[in-house]
């Protein structure tokens, strides 16, 4: 049976569109200090380190684990790299909550991280496609988003519109002036979203998530050194990842099925039926304002279809019965290689109670989701209070 596994420290830099400071390790190592210091522990206590950054070519560095990891204190220790696009951060915690949870390791050491601003994610994201069939149709994330936005409002017209998605950007843009470490925070009304530059219909500029350069980090440990070393730590109870096909014409991009079956596994483990009613608060990975709808459904807080209801209602406002991205989520920061791990270090410190002013009252369960690649990658991870 595996072992209970808690998040017992956090850490994170501010986000923002450039860090001409700090180079890209000495940027990590404040995320790493952040979390090992929340904890009382030093790089010599933690047995293993797993790194999460999105392709080199974000980074401007061939195998950037090599210069990351000696200043996190990995030299000398058992070091994991993982790759999956923009669920890179998310998938690294996950390899560190089964490092523990197998009893290979007692404590570890996650981070995840990008500095947008030394590298080109644009160009990184279309030259990820195959260089004969998709590389002429590749035009980076936005492209790819509009898409899947213009296909989810057209199965549901005239459910979904376009003022539904400017919702979305308002609340989040709003929930990101109560946190500190958001790179863009900003009370908009949804006219100003509407009226913003186009981008790729029907994403606006204000629609759209940043390019940041930031960094965040987690220290994993098993149940017995949790109760040592955090007052309330935070139980990772369930967790699902799914990959599907890359390929966009074989991908459901208004209902990914990898969202949805990553959610299954997740709330599986974690003994959740109706996730609206059991979980307190989520923090979803929403480049683009659009997506926040899909993820409502595809992770099951509502019907297939009622997500502009959902926003519409006001439930998923700070101050709703279903707070989602309390933060300013992925649409008020966004170093790509480091955004999943951020969703789930602020849903765990939710749980933890130590949120700060975005803090929701009363958390007892809250959820992390991720996306990366062309849509494909997804992961979910469910904290708790208790084991």
């Amino acid at each position: 049976m595996a072992r209970s596994v808690a998040v017992v420290g956090t850490g994170q830099t501010r986000h923002v569109s450039r860090r001409d400071d700090v180079n890209m390790a000495e940027m990590v190592r404040e995320a790493a200090l952040l979390a090992l210091q929340d904890t009382g522990l030093g790089p010599g206590d933690v047995d293993a380190v797993v790194v999460g950054s999105a392709p080199e070519i974000f980074e401007g560095v061939n195998s950037p684990e090599n210069w990351v990891g000696p200043a996190v204190g990995a030299a000398g220790k058992p070091m994991l790299r993982i790759h999956t696009g923009g669920t890179a951060g998310a998938s690294a915690a996950i390899a560190a909550y089964y490092h523990v949870a197998s009893g290979l390791f007692d404590t570890v050491l996650a981070v995840a991280y990008e500095k947008l601003s030394d590298g080109s994610a644009q160009y990184g994201l279309s030259t990820c496609c195959d260089p004969l069939w998709d590389r002429d149709f590749a035009c980076g994330a936005p492209a790819l988003v509009a898409l899947q936005a213009r296909e989810y409002m057209a199965r549901y017209h005239p459910e979904i519109t376009e003022e539904h998605g400017a919702m979305v950007a308002v609340k989040n843009r709003k929930n990101a002036l109560l946190n500190p470490c958001a790179q863009l925070r900003m009370e908009l009304t949804v006219q100003d979203v509407m009226d913003s530059a186009p981008v790729a219909s029907p994403l606006k500029v204000l629609d759209c998530c940043p390019t940041s350069d930031g960094a965040a980090a987690l220290v994993i440990a098993s149940g017995s050194r949790a109760r040592k070393l955090a007052a309330r730590p935070a139980w990772i109870t369930g967790v699902g990842t799914c990959t599907e096909s890359p390929y966009v014409p074989d991908v459901d991009l208004a209902y990914p099925e990898s969202c949805v079956r990553a959610a299954q596994h997740a709330y599986q483990m974690a003994w959740v039926y109706e996730p609206l009613k059991e979980l307190d608060v989520a923090e979803v990975y929403e480049a683009f304002s659009f997506q926040e709808l899909i993820w409502y459904e595809t992770l099951g807080f509502c019907k297939p279809g009622q997500g502009g209801r959902l926003v519409e209602s006001g439930i998923t406002k700070l101050d709703g019965e279903f707070p989602v991205n309390p933060s300013g989520g992925v649409l008020s920061s966004n170093p790509i290689g480091a955004s999943a791990m951020i969703r789930q270090l602020e849903a765990a410190r939710q749980v933890m109670g130590k949120a700060g002013d975005h803090q929701v009252g009363g958390v007892r369960r809250a959820l992390a989701h991720s996306w990366g690649g062309a849509i494909q990658f997804s992961t979910v991870t469910i904290f708790s209070n208790e084991p």
